[in-house]
């Protein structure tokens, strides 16, 4: 029925807000969807080592055949690793390869897995304050869901061999004992991140490798059994760049490597590069401590010709060298 005003005309019709309860129900709605479509494909993890000692985790399944994602830590040094499935399907796994300088790890069944695998998201489109789920599976027969938002986006992480892993997603949605592999997804249920860690003490602060780091490494992993790194073979140290020498030399960086031991044979030692040399940049992108150093030897450099600039008693100085693959 119309509500009329004191000449007869109609009023227009008015449209109320969405009640707490609603926005309650949409809000669950998009977690029980997204809990619905990946749930079902995160797995638990059990691992033993060659002392017999026992530990876990979670993973998730990105190919039928059995391919899943977990952490380095969770099945580093595992002598057996048995994968349970929610619908209680249970096969052993071995170690496809792993990767601890970004805690993650590649894992394969033995036996083809009745399960839908997980899309990884571009974790390049994700927004601080969007919806983020993680799932985990600590015992084998249930998930554990959390939610939050992604509260950051392209932080740095230590990881436990004392790299930086790049490109990881903050969080606060908790991470619970035992989901540490699970999967962190989005409010349609693609994988986000990998969950990795939680800082204690720090009111649920929690990490995940971003899922274009997990893929890199993925791709990685199947080509060539690891994650290839290179290695010019130096020993450094970070160093702050006196100012004085910064403006002789035309610079304004802070901060650069000190090389303090060169290996003999090394390709630094051939491309002619010096004890007491300060490296500043690795073909023009600056290197302001060890962490940059590392983040620019990556893989496309190995083999290939790379430019290193130093600074050498105060001036500027450009070596050609090749890195090889770091061991």
């Amino acid at each position: 029925m119309l509500d009329l005003d004191e000449q007869g005309q109609s009023l227009p019709e008015v449209t109320h807000a969405a009640t707490d309860g609603e926005i309650l129900d949409a809000y669950s709605s998009a977690v029980i969807g997204a809990v619905d479509k990946a749930g079902p494909s995160v797995v638990h993890i059990a691992v033993k080592n060659s002392q017999g000692r026992q530990g876990g985790g979670s993973g998730f399944v990105v190919a039928s055949d059995g391919l899943i994602f977990t952490n380095s830590h969770v099945v580093s040094g595992a002598k057996t690793i048995l994968v349970g499935l929610p619908d209680g399907q249970r096969a052993a796994a071995r170690i496809i390869g792993e990767d601890p300088d970004s805690d993650i790890a590649v894992i394969r069944t033995d036996e083809n897995l009745h399960v839908p695998p997980l899309a990884l998201h571009d974790s390049k489109a994700i927004k601080r304050g969007q919806l983020a789920i993680a799932i985990g599976n600590p015992l084998g027969f249930e998930q554990t869901v959390t939610t939050g938002v992604i509260s950051a986006i392209g932080r740095s992480l230590r990881a436990s061999t004392g790299r930086l892993i790049d490109d990881v997603i903050q969080t606060d949605a908790a991470l619970n004992p035992g989901n540490s592999g699970g999967p962190l997804v989005d409010s349609k249920g693609r994988v986000i991140g990998v969950n990795t860690a939680v800082i204690l003490g720090a009111q649920g602060i929690c990490f995940s490798v971003a899922s274009n780091t997990a893929l890199y490494a993925l791709t990685q992993i199947l080509q060539h059994g690891r994650v290839r790194r290179a290695a010019i073979g130096i020993e450094g140290q970070q160093t702050v760049v006196p100012r004085h020498v910064a403006r002789f030399a035309g610079i304004d960086q802070e901060m650069g490597v000190r090389v303090m031991k060169v290996v003999e044979k090394s390709p630094a030692d051939d491309g002619g590069i010096k004890s007491g040399d300060l490296i500043i940049a690795i073909d023009g992108h600056a290197v302001a401590g060890i962490d940059d150093l590392l983040r620019l030897l990556n893989h496309e450099r190995v083999g290939h010709e790379t430019r290193i600039t130093v600074l050498r008693r105060g001036e500027l100085r450009e070596r050609f060298i090749v890195p090889v693959e770091r061991r």
